[in-house]
């Protein structure tokens, strides 16, 4: 099986590789794909004794914690802003190379560390073959992916056979990553209740009202902000997903300041709130502007296809949380949060001005068991 998996993966990668050639050229690919299609400018690890591995930058902030624990480790990982951050911890962090190039380039370690859904056959079997321990933890399917992963089941139990222990979200992850062939699983919750990131800076509390619209895309800034009056004791902050939107979200967000006779400043220009529209352009300030907030409107949610994102870095300072109903990848985290208040994105405004209660965090996950597992492995 695996042996035929490599030699598809090698024809999918001839057939596409003159396109991912001009996918470079954009902006938002040109570090990753050359690392990872044409290993241009991503070198073998250095040695070391655990390898993590996630996906992009708010799983590398999930992970920090752990990662901070381990002084002899090295991180792979898929997307840009997630390479920005892992390098911030190790210098030992790399693009992970496409399936066909993984037994030229991975470097033995004692442990291979899998965060989430970032399932990668040719990644977990030779890990294995090198004689590495194998954990996936923080595993979670959410409802839309389960009848996907079913139809592919016969793949998963391969990549399952690979993996020695699995560290499962809730007791519904457990059942539905059994039926996918997975062995030897713990349910601990979500790692992401366990280690709240901390605001890194410390703002001043504004004396207007903070209603934040936070980790918006394409699409609801625009949905959002029609119909939305702020009053004089109010200060709005957009806080856009991805970077290279920035310039997009500032255009419209100085629009609508100057319909509504309203300041507007960016915050890498100003680096203060004193405006009352501020875009948010700046990486790693999301958890210093949910400690100031009042009122959270949690995008990624309010457009089908996307699922949501973590509501336990904002209920953590306990604000009005307000999200929308597409929530499908965050059910779990949003389950453990209270009096979150589901919307469309056309009823936010109403919302905002109506009396909601405070969110706060009912249960947080438990990682103790994982990072003995590392530990042991380590030593």
């Amino acid at each position: 099986m695996v042996a035929i998996y490599y030699v598809l993966a090698l024809m999918v990668w001839l057939f596409g590789a003159v396109f991912l050639l001009f996918l470079s050229l954009k902006t938002k690919y040109r570090r990753s794909i050359p690392a990872r299609f044409f290993l241009y400018k991503n070198a073998k690890f250095a040695p070391s004794k655990v390898h993590f591995h996630a996906c992009s930058f708010g799983e590398i902030q999930a992970l920090k914690p752990i990662l901070e624990l381990f002084n002899d480790k090295a991180i792979s990982v898929v997307t840009n802003t997630g390479y920005e951050a892992a390098k911030k911890i190790t210098r030992n962090s790399r693009f992970l190379p496409f399936e066909i190039f993984i037994p030229f380039w991975l470097q033995k370690s004692k442990i291979l560390v899998v965060f989430e859904a970032e399932l990668w056959l040719m990644l977990v079997f030779w890990a294995k073959f090198q004689g590495s321990r194998v954990i996936l933890i923080n595993a979670r399917i959410s409802d839309r992916s389960y009848e996907r992963y079913l139809k592919f089941a016969f793949f998963y139990r391969v990549i399952f056979k690979y993996i020695d222990r699995v560290y499962a979200q809730s007791q519904i992850d457990k059942e539905r990553l059994s039926t996918l062939g997975a062995r030897e699983i713990l349910v601990c919750g979500n790692i992401k209740s366990a280690f709240l990131p901390k605001p890194s800076k410390i703002y001043e509390k504004p004396k207007e009202r903070v209603i934040v619209l936070a980790s918006t895309h394409e699409g609801e800034e625009a949905a959002l902000l029609n119909g939305l009056n702020l009053g004089v004791n109010d200060k709005l902050i957009i806080a856009p997903r991805h970077p290279e939107r920035f310039g997009e979200v500032a255009n419209l967000a100085a629009k609508f300041a100057t319909k509504g006779g309203l300041s507007f400043a960016k915050f890498s220009q100003s680096q203060n709130l004193g405006a009352q529209v501020n875009l948010i352009d700046s990486l790693g300030e999301l958890v210093n502007i949910y400690a100031i907030s009042d009122v959270v409107v949690l995008g990624g949610s309010f457009m089908p296809g996307i699922g949501g994102h973590n509501p336990i870095e904002a209920a953590q300072f306990e604000p009005v949380l307000i999200s929308g109903k597409h929530i499908f990848n965050q059910k779990a985290l949003f389950s453990l949060v209270s009096d979150v208040k589901f919307a469309s994105a056309d009823e936010v405004a109403k919302l905002i001005n109506s009396e909601l209660k405070r969110c706060k965090i009912m249960q947080k996950g438990d990682v103790s068991q994982i990072i003995e597992d590392i530990r042991s492995a380590y030593e």
